[in-house]
C-alpha cells in the first residue's frame, strides 16, 4: 500500500510528505482511490484489501499473503542547525573530501567541525578508529549519552562526490539501514557539503533521498508467519530546500516508488499464488483505480485465438491454467495525443522450460518466478503514470500471460506454430517460450497504432553471462529510441547497455521447414533472441527490446528490485508535452 499526504501551509516553509510504505506482510495488489480532500491538504491514498479475494483458483499449498497494518514514514524539508536538531539519529551524508582535516588535525568541512567540537572530538576520534574515509557503503553510527539534540550520529559515506541520482538514493537507503539498526523512529538527513548546490540539485537530491528511504525501508515478509513492524515514522531533509517545488518532487517520488514496490512485490509472488488470471487481476485493478486515465482490455484464450495468436498460444496449452492477454490503456485526462508508445513486458508467472525442462546447476528453476518481470516493470508503471497523469501521450501496456509447463497437450519440440502476422516458427527449444509469448504481443502492440514501442523480459542467461547482474542489455535498430531511453535510465539511475543486432548472425536462426525456428546457435543467443522478436514488429515503428535477465533479481537479499519501472515512467514523460 501507497500514500502519499502533501500538507502546506501560509504561514510555514515546513513541508510534509507523507509515504505509506508497504510494510513485509501487507499486500499491495488491490487498490481504490480514496476521495481528494479540500485544500490546503492533498490527500492520494490507496487502500489494499488482501490479495486472498482474488484466489479462489490459486491454492495450491494454501498460501496467502498476510495484510497487516502499513506502516508510516512522514517526509519534512526543515531548515535548521543540525546540532540543534532533536530525535533519535541523526544521518549526515559525507564525502571523502569532508573528512579533510584542517591545521588542528580537526575537520574542515563546518557541519562535522560542529558536530565534532559538541561531542568533544568523539566523532572526528571515531571516524579515524574505524578507518572511514567517506566511501561509499561505508559508514560510523555513534551512540550520544549527551551534547546533542540527537541521540545518535551516522556518517554515511557518499564517495568521491555526490551529484547524481544513485549516490543520494544510496544514501537514502544507507539511512533507512541505520534506522532499523537503531530501531529509530524519528530520523534527520543533512548533506556535510551542499551549499555549492543549485536550487535544482538540492531538489534532486531530496527526492533520491526520500525514494531510497522508502525503497530501503519496505521489506517484503508477506510470506512470513512472523515479521517485525518498522519503527521508522518520520524523516526531517535538512538544508536542500522547501516549497511547492519540493513538494512536486517528493510527490514524484512517492509515485515512482509505489510502483517500483508493486513491482518488487509482484515479481515475489511465487507461481502458486501470482498465476496469469490473478496477475491480469492486478493489472485490472490498476485501471480501475485510475480509471480516469485507464481502460482495461483481458482477452481470454478463444479471444487470442479469433486474433490467431498461435504463438502465444502454444506457449499456454501445456498449463491447468489458463492465459490471459492484458492491455491496459492510458489517455491523458486533458488535451490531445501528441505520441502513441507501447511498454509490452514478458509475462511468465512460471517457466519450467517445457519438454525442454530445465535441469542441472544454474538452471535457476526455483526462481522462474520471475520470469514476469518485464511484465511488472510495465505493470509497475502504468500504477506510476497513473498518479503522476502526463499530458499529450498515450501509452499502451502488454502482457502475454501465461506459464510454461509440461502435459500431454503442451508444445512439443519440432513444433511449428503461426504467429498472429502470419509468420510461421519451428519450435526447436521449448525453453525459449518468452520470445514466442512477446512475437504476438508485438504485433498486437502494433495493431494499436503504437509510434515507438519498449519491450522488457527477463529473456536470456547469456545476456547475464555478458553483463552481469546488475545490466540489462538493449538492442534497437533506431538511435534516436535509443538516446531518449538512455536519457531516462540516466535519470532513473538504472544501468543499461547496447548491444548490437548483428543481421548476420540471423542465419542460425533459418528453418528448413518454416519461417524460422525460435532459437539459434549458443554464441550471441541474446542477440538472436532480439533478432527473432525483430521478425514481429513493423518497421516503420521504432522499437527497443530491454534484456533484463539480470538485473530483475537481488540475489544477495533473494528478491526482486523492481527494475524497469523508473526508467519506463521518465522515458514516458519525456515522450509527453
Amino acid at each position: 500500500m501507497a500514500s502519499i499526504v502533501v500538507a502546506s501551509s501560509a504561514f510555514s516553509s515546513t513541508l510534509t510528505t507523507q509515504f505509506l510504505v508497504p510494510s513485509s506482510s501487507s499486500s499491495i495488489f488491490l487498490r481504490t482511490l480514496s476521495p481528494r480532500s479540500s485544500p490546503p491538504l492533498l490527500r492520494l491514498s490507496l487502500a489494499s484489501p488482501p490479495l486472498r479475494n482474488l484466489m479462489a483458483c490459486a491454492s495450491l499449498g494454501l498460501t496467502r499473503p498476510s495484510n497487516t497494518e502499513t506502516p508510516k514514514v512522514s517526509f519534512a524539508s526543515k531548515e535548521v542547525d543540525v546540532v540543534q536538531w532533536k530525535g533519535d539519529l541523526l544521518a549526515i551524508g559525507v564525502t571523502e573530501k569532508d573528512l579533510a582535516p584542517n591545521a588542528e588535525a580537526r575537520f574542515q568541512n563546518a557541519i562535522l567541525n560542529a558536530l565534532d567540537s559538541k561531542l568533544g572530538g568523539l566523532l572526528g576520534q571515531a571516524s579515524s578508529e574505524e578507518d572511514f574515509t567517506g566511501k561509499p557503503g561505508q559508514s560510523v553510527v555513534l551512540r550520544i549519552a549527551d551534547g546533542l539534540g540527537s541521540k545518535r550520529v551516522a556518517l554515511l559515506g557518499l564517495g568521491a562526490s555526490a551529484s547524481s541520482f544513485v549516490a543520494f538514493k544510496s544514501l537514502g537507503e544507507a539511512v533507512a539501514t541505520a534506522a532499523k539498526s537503531a530501531q529509530a523512529g524519528h530520523v534527520a538527513v543533512a548533506l556535510a557539503s551542499s551549499d555549492a548546490f543549485s536550487v535544482e540539485s538540492k531538489l534532486n537530491a531530496a527526492s533520491a533521498i526520500a525514494s531510497g528511504t522508502v525503497l530501503g525501508t519496505f521489506e517484503d515478509n508477506r510470506y512470513r508467519s512472523e515479521s517485525k513492524k518498522s519503527a521508522l515514522k518520520s524523516v526531517d531533509i535538512i538544508g536542500l530546500g522547501a516549497g511547492p517545488e519540493l513538494e512536486k518532487k517528493l510527490k514524484f517520488a512517492a509515485d515512482v516508488s509505489s510502483g517500483i514496490i508493486f513491482g518488487r512485490e509482484l515479481v515475489n509472488s511465487p507461481a502458486n499464488v501470482l498465476t496469469p488470471g490473478v496477475l491480469a487481476e492486478e493489472a485490472s485493478k490498476i485501471a480501475a483505480t485510475y480509471s480516469d486515465v485507464f481502460t482495461a482490455k483481458i482477452l481470454d484464450a478463444e479471444q487470442c485465438k479469433e486474433l490467431k495468436m498461435g504463438s502465444y498460444l502454444g506457449v499456454a496449452a501445456a498449463s491447468a491454467n489458463p492465459p490471459h492477454f492484458i492491455h491496459l490503456c492510458y489517455k491523458p485526462p486533458t488535451g490531445p495525443v501528441k505520441v502513441k508508445l507501447a511498454l509490452v513486458g514478458k509475462g511468465l508467472t512460471f517457466d519450467s522450460g517445457g519438454y525442454n525442462i530445465k535441469t542441472g546447476p544454474g538452471c535457476l528453476i526455483e526462481l522462474m518466478k520471475f520470469d514476469m518481470g518485464g511484465s511488472a516493470a510495465v505493470l509497475g508503471a502504468a500504477k506510476a503514470l497513473g498518479q503522476i497523469k502526463p499530458l499529450g501521450v498515450e501509452v499502451h501496456f502488454i502482457v502475454a500471460a501465461c506459464e510454461n509447463m509440461i502435459s500431454g497437450t503442451g508444445m512439443r519440440p519440432g513444433d511449428i506454430l503461426t504467429a498472429s502476422n502470419g509468420k510461421t516458427i519451428e519450435v526447436n527449444n521449448t525453453d525459449a517460450e518468452g520470445r514466442l509469448t512477446l512475437a504476438d504481443a508485438l504485433v498486437y502492440a502494433c495493431n494499436q497504432g503504437a509510434e515507438k514501442i519498449v519491450d522488457l523480459a527477463t529473456l536470456t542467461g547469456a545476456c547475464i553471462i555478458a553483463l552481469g547482474s546488475s545490466i540489462a542489455g538493449v538492442f534497437t535498430p533506431s538511435d534516436d529510441l535509443a538516446k531518449e531511453v538512455f536519457e531516462a535510465s540516466e535519470a532513473s539511475g538504472e544501468k543499461l547497455w547496447r548491444l548490437p543486432l548483428e543481421e548476420s548472425y540471423w542465419e542460425s536462426m533459418k528453418s528448413g521447414v518454416a519461417d524460422m525456428v525460435n532459437t539459434g546457435s549458443r554464441p550471441g543467443s541474446a542477440i538472436t533472441a532480439a533478432l527473432f522478436l525483430k521478425q514481429f514488429v513493423d518497421e516503420k515503428v521504432q522499437w527497443m527490446h530491454i534484456d533484463m535477465a539480470g538485473p530483475v533479481w537481488n540475489e544477495k537479499q533473494r528478491c526482486a528490485t523492481g527494475f524497469g519501472v523508473a526508467t519506463l515512467v521518465e522515458w514516458v514523460l519525456r515522450n509527453a508535452s
